[in-house]
């Protein structure tokens, strides 16, 4: 740890010692017409892609954008897609490297050290002519920080082109950059085109990547009879934590028939399976979802139930249960009425409670 924040600060500070006085990065280049440079860290990611691509490399890069403050970016990049960089050299205990990064945008220079590691230098990034020159046959006129962003981001013309073949023409960049950033590339979009969700917008393709809205998870939550289920639909249920697994076990439990918003509110409630075998446990074997959902929000738990039964008041309705918590008929008030008047109603309870009577 304390090597990485020396790491840091040297380059911080545009210092040449990383985190010895053998490991000296290179000082930073000239940058040529329309050249970009700017710093670069990077360290051996701890996941790897689907499809696996080998070792990923967290490449990190940062350059000022005059007087708009410093531009960062940090992406997963292949080991392999670093031409001339390895992974011994990056596990040395210092190693001077020197490497590039090819985009359709144009070429990424790396110059620095690494040590057992980690890694940091300068780095320059080279325009293609002829990709702007493309772009804007298609429709974009790209600045410096676009084209750079572009690069960084790798939207090549092919990722334009097949998305435009998908249906998405003329995307703003915001767009692109955000379907890039998020993964939602043009395969995810065939394959949820292919499960009956064609031509989303963008904004619910990022959302479905963000949450996690699958297309293994659609195929399994229309295996389970949800065929029809909204884009909104989807995005909720991920992020309630409304799983295919869940839906099983409430299945499995006599509740076959739930909407996604019975689903989606049965888990904010936390009316879970188990809250459900506890209850057909005490007898309640037929409690629809509004009916849990009610009884979770009021606190009607297994334990009040219980204690109501001792108390004498077994197989108590669902609306009555609702009704005693919402007014304060606990098992103690119950107690103390019984020892003073003898067995009492539950409407008299809740009367006497409503009316501040013991």
């Amino acid at each position: 740890m304390k090597a990485r924040h020396a790491l840091l600060a040297a380059i911080a500070a545009g210092a040449v010692a990383l985190v010895s006085a053998t490991a000296v990065v290179r000082s930073a280049p000239e940058a040529a017409p329309g050249e970009i440079t700017g710093l670069w860290t990077a360290e051996l990611a701890t996941w790897k892609a689907a499809p696996a691509s080998g070792p990923m490399v967290q490449l990190s890069l940062s350059r000022r954008r005059g007087t708009h403050g410093n531009s960062q970016h940090s992406n997963p990049v292949a080991l392999a897609e670093l031409r001339g960089l390895t992974a011994d050299q990056m596990s040395a205990g210092a190693s001077s490297v020197s490497f590039t990064l090819e985009r359709d945008a144009g070429r990424f220079s790396f110059e620095g050290t690494f040590r057992r590691g980690e890694g940091a230098g300068h780095f320059t990034f080279a325009p293609r002519p002829e990709f702007v020159t493309a772009m804007r046959g298609l429709g974009y006129t790209l600045d410096d920080d676009r084209l750079y962003s572009m690069a960084v981001l790798d939207v090549s013309r092919e990722f334009v082109r097949e998305l435009d073949a998908l249906g998405y023409s003329r995307l703003d960049l915001d767009q692109l950059f955000s379907l890039r950033i998020h993964g939602a590339d043009p395969a995810f979009i065939r394959e949820v085109k292919a499960l009956g969700y064609d031509h989303l917008p963008v904004d619910d393709l990022v959302s479905f990547r963000i949450h996690g809205a699958t297309p293994d998870f659609i195929r399994q939550m229309q295996a389970l009879g949800y065929r029809n289920l909204s884009a909104d639909d989807l995005v909720s249920l991920r992020i309630h934590g409304a799983s295919p697994e869940f839906v099983r076990e409430m299945q499995s439990l006599g509740l076959s028939r739930l909407s996604a918003e019975d689903l989606v509110s049965l888990r904010i409630h936390g009316a879970s399976p188990e809250f459900v075998r506890q209850l057909r446990e005490l007898g309640y074997d037929r409690v629809g979802a509004e009916d849990l959902v009610s009884m979770r929000i009021h606190g009607v738990s297994p334990e009040f139930i219980k204690e109501l039964k001792s108390l004498g008041y077994d197989r108590v309705p669902v609306e009555d249960l609702v009704s005693m918590r919402i007014h304060g008929v606990s098992p103690e008030f119950v107690r103390r009425v019984q020892a003073s008047r003898g067995s009492v109603s539950i409407d008299r309870l809740v009367s006497m409670r409503i009316h501040g009577e013991e």
